[in-house]
């Protein structure tokens, strides 16, 4: 195999590194991102900000630490920061000849060289795969990423000497490590290994080391059943969705780029970018596509202020704008605020001062999960193309692996900038090293993970596949038809594998119907079964509270969990209520507009008003709202709600606008294989939704709705107010 060496402007995404953004920034929803869509991007200005952050530690005394502290501790961030260094410094070197940044290389590749050889595992070791300069090796892969390329930018300045000793004592030992020293990781599918690969495998094409490259392409052994290219072939779906879920999807991202732009420059003849049909390039629109207002949605293990302006996403976008010239892909990198300093991210400013940037085309589609796309999907409904408006994601996908949730059949609503329906996600405080060291915190496992913490069907209060995520990674929902149209979006699934005698069915649909002001959506949710059970459906709204259509009995000085185990020991029982003749609607409050949820509900269910945060003694958990539908039944339950955007409250000018919800009734009729929702508005119109078993175009479905008969072809129709409501004839 030729070994070219790897040295491109285009390996210097890491480098926006230099603009960090603060914590602060971080946690604002999304402003920070849209508020940037109509700044100047200037491919100058990221050069200059770079050179100006390397020129103030040029002087500096280069500071290699012992390794000692755990994520988020001095010597933890010393060692990081030392890798962006390397990095930087030495693409400065390629931008500006400065010998200056190439000596602070030498020097900082060569006391690390001094050192690596006689370190044992670290003193903080993580559970599982620790490393040497950090607590896990997941680190060290990743700093061995940036340093690898900044050591390339420089060796040709260095001399023999050095270089031998940098490639022997450092660059092999961290390769050696990484790979045979730890092949638990390195042979993993999974984003730990896809870092690992990727960072001996770009090692090994700059110090010509093919067996490196072999191994980190197709496994230690070489044999094909492990590495990078099998990752590629098992990680993603045929639509490019990532199986651990958006948030690990766009950390895996640059691994994956980084490491396939160095296949393409040293192995064109591979035609990485084409390999599986472009998974790479879907893998990047794929990631984009999973946002809200400039947020990855927060399914699973995820920290929930990460945005698209992540740089692994950053170049991610310079990568495909490269490849096919996408004016949408501008819009996105607007909206980044910045570009990464590459011939890439020229090219995306120089387009975006040409005026070619169009919006990007944010759509309702289906990201199918699983490696032959077999294994559930993640469904997004979006009301329109703007990444602010009305959005719903039905999470109907795959365990997802270690970092899953236990959240089948889950939700999340978005409207307006914000989220309406909420997902917790996880349970940690990345690299803040007072909060349990940076690790997952233990309320992670004990509530983050747990059903009752999503907005999906508990049943007897006892978790999905009881909590085992071994027992998760073996099943996936079953899915029914995703439709879209002008005016009616929808999805189904199923599982029967969650629980022992209970099949979980939801379907949601976002309508847009002359009756309503905005769009609506129709959620049902179904568990059933013939035997005895306890139901619970949890809705985490993000408000204030203002209406209900009953009266609450408060626990106003005193509060008592909501259970013992699977998440209910950490939610406060605030209050409760009966329900009136089965129809349940609640409103709350949310940056001036009004969200409703009115339900159908079975007989005697009852309204549990909580709040997370019991058994929390360490304060770690958020304190959120919620209200949980509970019933007992022995011939299982369905739960049809319509959630409805409304109103306006506008403290400034001191006026309020349609604050009550404009639903009147909410009815569910069903056959045995197909069902209708009919939505009654106080204004006397109705909207009918009917569903239908199965995906298949050509099955005709009846329901009786008050004696008449209601009959459609398919798995979805609607019923319109403005087409003189007749039943569906």
């Amino acid at each position: 195999m030729k070994q070219v060496s790897y040295i491109s402007l285009s390996v210097l995404a890491v480098a926006i590194v230099a603009c960090e953004r603060s914590s602060e920034a971080d946690a604002q929803l999304n402003t920070h991102v849209v508020a940037a869509s109509d700044s100047a991007i200037s491919f100058s200005d990221t050069v200059r900000k770079l050179a100006e952050k390397i020129d103030a530690q040029l002087g500096d005394q280069i500071v290699v630490p012992m390794p000692k502290d755990a994520g988020g501790g001095y010597t933890h961030e010393q060692h990081k920061r030392n890798a962006k260094t390397i990095y930087e410094a030495g693409k400065l070197y390629e931008f500006t000849g400065d010998d200056r940044y190439a000596k602070h290389v030498e020097k900082l590749l060569l006391a690390y060289a001094d050192m690596y050889p006689s370190l044992d595992l670290h003193p903080a070791k993580k559970e599982q795969s620790p490393g040497r300069l950090f607590w896990q090796n997941l680190n060290e892969s990743w700093w061995l990423v940036y340093t690898i390329q900044g050591y390339d930018s420089v060796k040709e300045t260095l001399s023999a000497d050095a270089r031998e000793k940098i490639e022997n004592d450092l660059l092999r030992e961290v390769s050696k490590f990484l790979s045979q020293g730890s092949p638990e990781t390195f042979n993993k599918i999974h984003n730990h290994g896809t870092w690992a690969t990727a960072a001996v495998g770009m090692t090994g094409y700059v110090i010509g080391d093919n067996d490196l490259v072999e191994q980190a392409l197709l496994g230690l052994d070489k044999s094909g059943d492990y590495g990078f290219l099998k990752q590629l072939d098992e990680l993603f779906s045929p639509d490019g969705y990532y199986n651990e879920g958006p948030y690990y999807q766009r950390y895996a991202l640059m691994p994956f780029v980084l490491f396939g732009q160095a296949i393409e420059q040293n192995e064109p003849e591979r035609e990485i970018f084409n390999y599986r049909d472009g998974i790479l390039i879907k893998a990047i629109y794929a990631t984009i596509q999973q946002n809200y207002g400039g947020l990855f949605f927060p399914i699973n293990d995820a920290i929930k202020d990460k945005d698209i302006a992540t740089v692994e996403l950053q170049y991610g976008v310079a990568i495909a704008y490269d490849l096919t010239g996408d004016p949408g892909l501008l819009a996105v990198a607007k909206a980044q605020g910045q570009v990464v300093p590459t011939k890439g991210g020229k090219k995306l400013a120089d387009a975006i001062s040409r005026g070619k940037a169009e919006p990007f085309a944010y759509t309702p589609m289906r990201l199918r999960d699983g490696a032959l796309g077999d294994q559930g999907a993640l469904d997004i409904l979006r009301a329109s193309t703007d990444p602010n408006d009305l959005t719903v994601v039905a999470k109907n996908t795959s365990q997802g692996l270690g970092h899953g949730h236990f959240d089948k059949l889950g939700l999340l609503v978005y409207d307006a900038g914000h989220e309406i329906i909420r997902d917790y996600g996880a349970a940690r405080f990345v690299n803040v090293e007072a909060k349990f060291g940076g690790h997952y915190l233990p309320e992670n496992n004990s509530f983050a993970k747990q059903t009752i913490a999503h907005n999906a069907l508990v049943v007897d209060e006892t978790s999905h596949f009881n909590g085992s995520t071994n027992e998760g990674n073996q099943y996936a929902p079953e899915l029914g038809a995703f439709f879209t149209s002008d005016s009616l979006q929808a999805t189904t699934a199923a599982i029967t594998t969650v629980y022992d005698d209970v099949e979980l069915r939801r379907t949601v649909a976002m309508i847009k119907d002359a009756a309503f002001a905005k769009p609506v959506i129709v959620d049902v949710v179904e568990g059933l079964s013939d035997s005895q059970h306890q139901y619970d459906l949890p809705f985490y709204y993000n408000g204030q509270l203002v209406e209900t259509n009953f009266d609450i009995e408060a626990d106003p000085t005193s509060r008592r969990p909501l259970g013992g185990e699977n998440g209910y020991q950490h939610l406060w029982h605030v209050g409760e209520s009966g329900v009136v003749n089965d129809m349940a609607q609640i409103t709350w409050l949310l940056d001036r507009k009004f969200y409703s949820v009115t339900s159908s509900v079975p007989e005697n269910t009852k309204v549990i008003v909580a709040e997370i945060g019991a058994n929390d003694p360490n304060f770690n958990l958020r304190r959120e709202p919620a209200f949980i539908f509970r019933t007992q039944s022995d011939e299982g339950v369905s739960f049809a709600s319509v959630i409805e955007p409304h109103g306006e409250y506008n403290p400034t000018v001191e006026y309020t606008v349609n604050s009550h919800s404009t639903v009147k009734s909410v009815d569910h009729y069903k056959s045995d294989s197909a069902s209708v929702v009919m939505i009654e508005s106080k204004a006397g119109q109705k909207v009918g939704l009917g569903i239908g078993r199965g995906s298949d175009d050509t099955i005709e479905h009846s329901v009786m709705v008050d004696g008449e008969a209601f009959v459609w072809t398919g798995p979805y129709k609607i019923f319109h107010s403005q087409n003189h409501f007749d039943g569906g004839k």
